[in-house]
């Protein structure tokens, strides 16, 4: 029974040793998460402009613009007529960009917004060919340097959390491990007297899988909740980051944050109580 008492101690730093190191992964998983999102955003946010001739009747705009939205490159489309887009330029200019000349020199367009897959260069100028296969199109200009920095910077960005998810699950793996492993070693003696009465080590083992099981779970739980509380204070100071949130992707980590913790928990404690049934006696000391 003393033994039993003084195991409890034991069991409970291991929940929460468990639940620090799962936590830990689950902010990275978050912080992934949202960096992804947040690519997403920026791509799916730049202007493509298809310029019109002069010539070109507003039903023949309308018509481009119904074909340019069935195609699966594209997102959202806008047509901006002269008059709009005089006003759109006099508002950044700061006066009106017609007057000096006596006419407006802007033209009608259509303004689309990409798919997040298909902003990058390559894409862009096979979107470009196909666009510039109408005869009432003009030209297609969209801003090539925030293409280039956006694919450097978030295939930068993309390396370095990726690399760091790898190496911060691998420590998680050995640190769960060895945290189970010591919580099992105030129960090596208890283990060697049940296969010394006669136990079989189904029968051994049973008890003790079921309890990382339990263990497992509620370490994951309590690291749920706190990835939960994180966030929440997170959304609370910024509320931009609420549109970001994918709540099924968000919703897979902290079920893979609860899995993992009963997976490790339950392999490390089984492998513990193997450990100990094959040592002889003496080495347990």
């Amino acid at each position: 029974m003393s033994a039993g008492k003084k195991s409890k101690p034991t069991y409970f730093n291991a929940i929460l040793g468990v639940a620090l190191v799962l936590f830990l992964l689950g902010v990275l998983g978050w912080l992934v998460i949202n960096g992804r999102a947040l690519s997403r955003a920026f791509k799916e946010d730049l202007e493509v402009s298809v310029d019109f001739h002069d010539n070109v009747t507003e039903e023949s705009m309308h018509k481009m613009q119904a074909i340019l939205d069935k195609q699966p490159f594209v997102w959202q489309t806008k047509i901006i007529t002269k008059e709009e887009a005089v006003k759109l330029a006099s508002q950044i200019e700061g006066s009106n960009v017609s007057d000096p000349l006596g006419y407006n020199p802007l033209f009608a367009s259509v303004v689309i917004k990409l798919n997040e897959e298909y902003v990058n260069k390559d894409s862009l100028a096979k979107i470009r060919k196909f666009v510039m296969q109408s005869n009432i199109v003009r030209n297609m200009t969209w801003n090539n340097m925030v293409v280039d920095q956006m694919d450097k910077n978030f295939r930068k960005i993309g390396i370095i959390l990726g690399s760091i998810s790898i190496l911060l699950l691998i420590v998680v793996i050995f640190l769960i491990d060895n945290t189970v492993r010591l919580a099992m070693f105030s129960n090596r003696f208890i283990i060697k007297t049940m296969q010394m009465v006669g136990a079989t080590r189904s029968f051994i083992t049973r008890p003790f899988d079921t309890r990382a099981i339990i263990n497992g779970l509620i370490s994951g739980l309590l690291a749920v909740i706190g990835l939960w509380l994180v966030m929440s204070f997170a959304n609370g100071q910024l509320a931009e980051l609420k549109l970001l949130n994918n709540s099924l992707l968000i919703g897979l980590l902290m079920l893979g944050m609860i899995v993992l913790g009963i997976l490790i928990s339950t392999i490390s404690t089984h492998r513990s109580v193997i450990k100990y049934l094959k040592m002889h006696v003496d080495d347990l000391y």
